[in-house]
C-alpha cells in the first residue's frame, strides 16, 4: 500500500523543483507474482526486488537535468525539474500518472476555450514525459496523455503500433521499433545460411509483436520458423527444448525482456542443453548478470543485437558525488506514492557496472525535451522568453521539428515519431566479454559482421538446415508443410531448375531448346537440314545432272537410230516419252537440299511422282506389248488388231496420266506437304523436314504401287522370250530393283530420323531413276554402238521366227 506524506523538508531523489517539470516513469522494480487486493489500491513497487540496470536509467535522467539546468545556451534563466515515479506495474499504478497530469491535485475536464483560458494559470507545470520503458506498460499509459496531447518519449517502448500517429498522436521515442531489431536479426540470419530457426519470445505484447513482424519478414526469404514459443512464469522449459531438440533445430533467437531471458538461459544451463547458436535482441544482448552465470559457455555461441555503447561525459563522475553523500531514505522522503527506491546500499561501481542499454536513449530523450522547450521559449544570446504561457502540445510541435546534435549523433523524429539516428550493434559474447563483432546502420542501409572474431562452440560455423542444400540441377520437393523442409529430385532431360526464382518447379525448356538431366539452364537445339554444300547433296545433284546428261545423249542416239530394230523394239516412239519422264522425275532431287519451304516440299513429290507413273504406264503398256507379240497375237489376232488400230497404248498412258493428277490435287488439296521441325528423336537438334500425310498420299502412292503390280505381272509373264530379245527381263529385274529400293528406304526411314534421311530419300528417288535407265536403256545403246550386227532386221526375225517354231512344237 502506498502512504502519500507531505513532509517537503527533507530532498527527493524522485522530485526536483523547477519552472518547468519532465515527468519520469522508470520501473525500477518489478512485480514477481500479481498482488491481489480486496479493494482498489496502488501497488507498493518499493516491496518488491530492484531492477539495477533501470536504476542506472533513471540516474541518467536526473543527470542529464542537472547537466541541461548548469548549461548556459540551452536553457538559460529557466530552471527545469522533474517529477519520477516507480512505474513497476501496468494495472495497479497510476496514482503517479494522475499526478502528471493533474492541476492542483484534480484532473480539469476539458471545456471551452474561454474557460480553458481562465484556468491556464493553474495548469500542470509538466511539459512532458520521459518513459515508460516496457511497451505494455506504455500501451497502458499513453492514452492518458494523449489527451492533453502531452509528449511522452519513452527510451524502451519498440511495439510497432506506438508508431501510428492516428492511435498515439503525442507519442515519440528515442529507441528503434521492432521492426528495426528484427531486421538486423534476419540479416544476421541470412549472412550464416541459417534457415531453420526457433524463436522464443515473452508473452507479452512486446514478444508477440516480435513474433509477427518476423514472421513477416520471412516470407520471402529461404528461412523458416520450426518452433516457436511464448514464455511466461508458468512455461515449461524442458518441453520447450525438447520439442527443439527433435526438430533439429541449432539456432535460437530469444526476444524477450531482461527477465524472461535471464529465466530461459538459466534453465537451459540446468537442462545441459549445448552446441546451440543464441540470438539476443537489444533487451538483453549487453546482460551482465546473464553473461556470469556458471555454466554459460555451455550453452554454445550467443550473439546479440544491441544499442551502441555510448559514453556519456560527466554521468560517472555524477554517480561517485552523488553515492558518497550521505542519503537517509526513510518515509518522510516519499512525498508521493511510489518515489522511494531502497537503494542507498548500491555502490557507485555497481550501479556502472550493469547492463548499460538504453543509457543514450534516455539521456537523448530527456534533452529532446529540452531543445523542444528551448524553441518554444524562443532562447537565445543567454535568455528565454519568460513571459509566455508553456503548454505541452506546443513543445509537442517543437518535438516533432527536432533536430539537434548529441554526442556526435544528429537527433531527430520522423513523421510517426520513430528515430532517424543511431544504429545497432552486433555482438558476440567471448569468454572474457561482450565483444562487437559487427554493426547495422539505418541512415545509409550498410551490414557488416567481422566473422574473424567469432570462436564458434564447434570451430566452424555451425549449420541450422530442415533439409540439406539441394546439388545443382535438383530441385526441391516439399517434404511437410515448412518450405526449408525438402527431398531432392533431380530434373528430368528437357527441363532445368532455377534454384533463385523457384527451388521448387523443373522448368520445361521450350520445344527450341534441350537441357541435360540435373541442368540449370536450356541450351538452344542445333536446326540441321542438308545445305546445297552438304558432301551429300554435291554428289547427289552431280548425280542428277549426270543422269539428265545421259537421258539426252541416249535422246540424240535413238533419234539418229530411230528406225533401228533396237529402238523400235524398246518402245520407238515412247522411248522419247519414258526419258521425258525420268528427267522431268529427276528435278525432284534438287529440291531435297537447302532449307525446306511449302513450294519446296510440294516440288519433293510431284514431279517424281506424277511423271515416275507415266513412264511405269510407259512400261506397262510396253510389257504388255511384248507379251502380246509374242504370246497373245497366236492366240486372239482380232485382240491385237483392235489394241493397234486405235492406239491403246497412248490411250492407257494417257488415262494414268489423268488419273494421278486428279488424286495428286485432290491430296495436296486435303493435306499438301508442309515444312516440320523434327523434334522427337534428338533432344538437341532439330531436324527440318517436310510432312508426309499418309491420307493425302495414300491415292497416289496407291496408284503407284498398281502399275508397278502390273507392270511387274506383264513383264514377269515374258521371261521366257528369246534369250536376246529380253526387254521383259530387263523390266522385271528394274523393278526388281525399284522394290527393293523403296523397302529399303521404308525401313530405314522408320528407324532411323537424321538428317541424313533426307539425303537417303533423294538417293532412293535417283536410284529408281537410274535402275531403268542403266538395266533397260543402256543395253540397247551398247548393241547400237558395239554390236550393230544385231540391230539388223534380218537379226531380229530370225529370233522371232526360232521362238516361233519352239512354241508350235
Amino acid at each position: 500500500m502506498c502512504v502519500e506524506y507531505t513532509s517537503q523538508e527533507v530532498s527527493s531523489e524522485f522530485q526536483l523543483e523547477g519552472d518547468y517539470l519532465i515527468g519520469g516513469l522508470f520501473n525500477l522494480h518489478y512485480v514477481t507474482s500479481p498482488i491481489y487486493y480486496d479493494r482498489p489500491e496502488a501497488f507498493d513497487c518499493s516491496s518488491q526486488p530492484i531492477l539495477i540496470p533501470n536504476y542506472r536509467r533513471f540516474l541518467i535522467m536526473r543527470f542529464s537535468v542537472e547537466e541541461i539546468n548548469n548549461s548556459t545556451t540551452l536553457l538559460p534563466n529557466v530552471s527545469l525539474g522533474y517529477e519520477i515515479f516507480d512505474h513497476c506495474s501496468d494495472t495497479q499504478n497510476f496514482p503517479g500518472i494522475f499526478k502528471l497530469i493533474s492541476d492542483n491535485g484534480s484532473i480539469q475536464p476539458w471545456g471551452q476555450p474561454q474557460q480553458q483560458q481562465l484556468h491556464r494559470s493553474n495548469d500542470s507545470k509538466v511539459i512532458g514525459v520521459i518513459g515508460p520503458f516496457t511497451s505494455t506498460h506504455t500501451l497502458t499509459v499513453a492514452p492518458l496523455f494523449m489527451v492533453d496531447l502531452t509528449p511522452v518519449v519513452s527510451y524502451g517502448a519498440s511495439i510497432s503500433i506506438l508508431s501510428k500517429n492516428t492511435n498515439f498522436p503525442s507519442f515519440l521515442r528515442t529507441v528503434h521499433p521492432n521492426k528495426d531489431v528484427i531486421e538486423v536479426i534476419v540479416n544476421i540470419l541470412l549472412y550464416f545460411n541459417w534457415s531453420w530457426v526457433a524463436f522464443l519470445n515473452s508473452d507479452d505484447d512486446f514478444g508477440i509483436d516480435g513474433l509477427e513482424l518476423f514472421l513477416n519478414r520471412i516470407k520471402d526469404t529461404d528461412i523458416c520458423l520450426g518452433y516457436t514459443k511464448a514464455l511466461n512464469d508458468n512455461t515449461n522449459y524442458s518441453q520447450v527444448f525438447k520439442q527443439i531438440e527433435a526438430q533439429k533445430i541449432n539456432v535460437i533467437i530469444a526476444f524477450a525482456p531482461k527477465l524472461t531471458a535471464e529465466a530461459l538461459i538459466d534453465s537451459a544451463i540446468q537442462l545441459n542443453i549445448t552446441n546451440k547458436v543464441w540470438i539476443a535482441d537489444d533487451g538483453w544482448s549487453l546482460n551482465t548478470k546473464i553473461h556470469k552465470m556458471d555454466g554459460i559457455k555451455n550453452i554454445g555461441t550467443v550473439l546479440g543485437v544491441s544499442q551502441p555503447l555510448v559514453t556519456i561525459p560527466g554521468f560517472s563522475d555524477f554517480i561517485y558525488s552523488y553515492k558518497s553523500q550521505i542519503l537517509y531514505e526513510n518515509a518522510g522522503q516519499q512525498k508521493f506514492c511510489n518515489q522511494i527506491c531502497n537503494c542507498s546500499n548500491l555502490t557507485a561501481e555497481y550501479i556502472l557496472s550493469v547492463d548499460p542499454s538504453f543509457s543514450f536513449a534516455v539521456y537523448s530523450a530527456v534533452y529532446a525535451v529540452a531543445y523542444a522547450l528551448h524553441n518554444v521559449l524562443q532562447c537565445g544570446k543567454g535568455s528565454c522568453n519568460n513571459n509566455m504561457t508553456v503548454q505541452p502540445y506546443m513543445v509537442l510541435a517543437e518535438l516533432r521539428k527536432t533536430n539537434f546534435t548529441l554526442l556526435n549523433q544528429s537527433i531527430r523524429f520522423n513523421e510517426n515519431g520513430d528515430p532517424e539516428f543511431g544504429s545497432y550493434s552486433i555482438v558476440f559474447w567471448n569468454s572474457g566479454a561482450v565483444q562487437e563483432i559487427g554493426f547495422y546502420t539505418f541512415q545509409s542501409v550498410n551490414f557488416f559482421i567481422n566473422t574473424t572474431n567469432i570462436q564458434w562452440h564447434i570451430n566452424k560455423v555451425p549449420t541450422s538446415m530442415c533439409s540439406p542444400k539441394c546439388c545443382e540441377g535438383y530441385a526441391k520437393k516439399p517434404n511437410g508443410v515448412q518450405k526449408c523442409c525438402f527431398t531432392c529430385e533431380i530434373c528430368p532431360n528437357g527441363t532445368y531448375i532455377n534454384s533463385t526464382e523457384d527451388p521448387f518447379t523443373c522448368i520445361h525448356c521450350k520445344d527450341t531448346e534441350w537441357s541435360e538431366e540435373g541442368s540449370t539452364s536450356c541450351k538452344l537445339r542445333v536446326v540441321e537440314y542438308i545445305a546445297f554444300t552438304d558432301t551429300g547433296a554435291i554428289l547427289l545433284i552431280i548425280g542428277s545432272c549426270a543422269f539428265m546428261g545421259l537421258t539426252l545423249a541416249m535422246s540424240v542416239l535413238f533419234a539418229i537410230n530411230y528406225n533401228t530394230p533396237v529402238v523400235r523394239s524398246a518402245g520407238g516412239p515412247m522411248c522419247f516419252l519414258i526419258l521425258g519422264c525420268l528427267t522431268l522425275c529427276s528435278v525432284s532431287v534438287f529440291f531435297y537440299f537447302g532449307k525446306p519451304t511449302t513450294s519446296f516440299c510440294i516440288m519433293r513429290l510431284l514431279p517424281f511422282t506424277l511423271f515416275y507413273t507415266v513412264g511405269l504406264a510407259c512400261f506397262v503398256v510396253r510389257s504388255f506389248q511384248i507379251v502380246c507379240i509374242f504370246k497373245i497375237t497366236a492366240k486372239f489376232p482380232q485382240l491385237h488388231s483392235l489394241w493397234m488400230k486405235y492406239h491403246g497404248q497412248w490411250w492407257i498412258i494417257a488415262g494414268a496420266f489423268v488419273i494421278q493428277t486428279l488424286l495428286l490435287l485432290i491430296g495436296y488439296c486435303y493435306g499438301p506437304p508442309v515444312p516440320y521441325d523434327e523434334r522427337f528423336w534428338y533432344r538437341d537438334k532439330i531436324i527440318v523436314d517436310c510432312t508426309i500425310n499418309l491420307k493425302a498420299t495414300a491415292g497416289p502412292v496407291i496408284f503407284l504401287a498398281s502399275l508397278c503390280s502390273l507392270c511387274f505381272i506383264f513383264s514377269y509373264m515374258g521371261k521366257d522370250l528369246p534369250k536376246n530379245y529380253n526387254e521383259a527381263k530387263a523390266i522385271t529385274f528394274c523393278l526388281l530393283l525399284l522394290i527393293l529400293t523403296w523397302i529399303i528406304f521404308t525401313t530405314v526411314y522408320m528407324l532411323y530420323r537424321d538428317r541424313f534421311i533426307i539425303i537417303f530419300n533423294a538417293l532412293a528417288v535417283l536410284s529408281s531413276l537410274y535402275s531403268f535407265l542403266l538395266w533397260y536403256f543402256l543395253p540397247k545403246c551398247y548393241i547400237i554402238i558395239f554390236q550393230p550386227h544385231k540391230n539388223t532386221q534380218q537379226y531380229f526375225q530370225g529370233l522371232i521366227q526360232n521362238y516361233t517354231k519352239t512354241l508350235s512344237q
